[in-house]
């Protein structure tokens, strides 16, 4: 018999896993809707033509493709099958591919629907993305993704904005501990301009952005081969190795980028940024203006941010940027600005799970059980979970006659945190038995009295 087995880089959520997911999700959702984003969706596969050259050369290559329906092979030159080389009939063979993330889908659907849009545009999206990436601790094939986008706007209040909605989810959440760094990618072109290296900015953004994952080394290895000389190199970490502060880390770089419009253009961006979070009364704290921060994907063309949290052995949990361009790569006549950035929820997930700051209640499927001694009980007791339910007051009823031990054995493993006992004299009286399963301690109370308990509880 074949072992049963999932894909390498996915995985099952069970209830309880689900429970604590679905905590992070509604968290980050009522931020979205607080800022006035509204919810989208789009599908799971898009058209290869719409998903490739959106993420550079790296992220093409971790695009899932799709085979064609029927007999994908049969039109295909046998020449061509011969040389055993997938790249040739890739095109012939697949049409559509995973969506890699919910950026490029969006923009997709801007451009589609732009004449039913409101302009400036916002929308959250909370949906499963796919990346054939080798699965490791905190990287999976498939994960969702919590995106919230802003197009039809240069506006860096929507930057501020990202900062404040970051800081409020955490808050949420209960993350208390983490980085929100933040850089241009105007001022990494003034890095390729001040080291002459103005024609080849892509090769430096693309290993600037494995920095923290391979090392100093490999990188000037990696721009050694791409044409750059060791005097590029020397200043080149020079810069990305300067230590202060954001205001001191800003005059630094305004004495290097003397020469540089663009360079100077990112820092004007970042102290604006820095100005209009003042503005909404919000501190600075938890920011961090990085110099080395390159975020990989092409598309990004303004400020860009990425959030890690502490003293955990996680990656980033949240990213984005500023991208100008995106739109037009559907249709040049559509040019629209736009921002946006993205919670990892499975990085999230990992990350509280090491944290160990889920609130009990986060994994708690019922509030009330309601548990019988006979049948006279667990009729009255259908009565009193259905009222409960009236009330919005989730719970439920023991479905068979067992002793009351393994009634409340049930309550303990799926953390339900109160249980009504009710017997002859609960159903004579009136006067329900209420047990609070963390202390032991019992109450006896009218339904009334349980009811208006609950609702403080929730």
């Amino acid at each position: 018999m074949e072992k049963v087995s999932l894909p390498k880089g996915t995985r099952d959520f069970g209830p309880a896993q689900m429970a604590k997911r679905q905590f992070i999700i509604d968290s980050i959702k009522k931020v979205f809707q607080k800022y006035g984003f509204q919810p989208l969706e789009t599908p799971a596969m898009e058209n290869l033509s719409t998903l490739t050259g959106k993420y550079g050369e790296e992220g093409d290559k971790l695009l899932f493709k799709v085979l064609n329906s029927g007999d994908f092979l049969k039109d295909i030159d046998d020449s061509r099958l011969k040389t055993k080389d997938s790249r040739l009939i890739t095109s012939e063979i697949s049409e559509k591919g995973l969506r890699y993330d919910l950026t490029v889908p969006f923009a997709r659907y801007v451009v589609m629907n732009r004449h039913e849009i409101t302009f400036p545009f916002k929308r959250y999206q909370i949906q499963p993305v796919w990346r054939a990436d080798r699965p490791q601790k905190g990287r999976y094939r498939e994960f969702y993704q919590c995106d919230a986008d802003v197009v039809g706007t240069e506006s860096l209040v929507c930057e501020a904005e990202i900062i404040l909605m970051i800081k409020d989810a955490f808050i949420a959440l209960g993350i208390e501990d983490y980085s929100i760094k933040m850089n241009h990618r105007a001022i990494l072109s003034g890095l390729a301009e001040v080291l002459g290296a103005g024609e080849n900015e892509s090769a430096l953004f693309v290993a600037i952005d494995k920095l923290d994952k391979t090392g100093e080394e490999k990188v000037k290895e990696e721009l050694n081969a791409k044409g750059f000389n060791e005097a590029g190199l020397i200043l080149l970490f020079e810069i990305l190795n300067f230590k202060g502060n954001t205001q001191q880390k800003i005059d630094f770089l305004s004495q290097k980028f003397l020469t540089s419009e663009k360079g100077k253009k990112g820092l004007t961006d970042i102290n604006e940024v820095l100005s209009i979070l003042k503005s909404f009364g919000a501190k600075a704290d938890h920011v961090e203006f990085d110099i080395s921060l390159a975020r990989g994907l092409s598309y990004y063309t303004g400020c860009i941010v990425e959030v890690k949290i502490n003293n955990v052995a996680i990656g980033s949990v949240s990213g984005g940027g500023r991208y100008d361009n995106l739109t037009a790569v559907f249709d040049s006549k559509e040019k629209s600005s736009g921002v946006g950035f993205s919670f990892g929820i499975d990085r999230i997930y990992d990350a509280m799970e090491e944290l160990k700051i889920f609130p009990k209640d986060a994994t708690a499927a019922s509030t009330v059980l309601v548990a019988h001694l006979d049948e006279e009980s667990f009729t009255y007791g259908c009565k009193i979970v259905q009222m409960l339910r009236n009330n919005d007051i989730a719970s439920e009823i023991y479905p068979e006659q067992i002793k009351i031990k393994k009634q409340l054995e049930y309550a303990d493993k799926k953390k339900i945190p109160f249980v009504i006992v009710i017997g002859s004299e609960e159903v004579k009286t009136g006067l329900l038995t209420l047990k609070k399963m963390e202390s032991g301690e019992q109450l006896k109370l009218s339904f009334q009295e349980i009811a208006n308990a609950m609702q403080l509880y929730k």
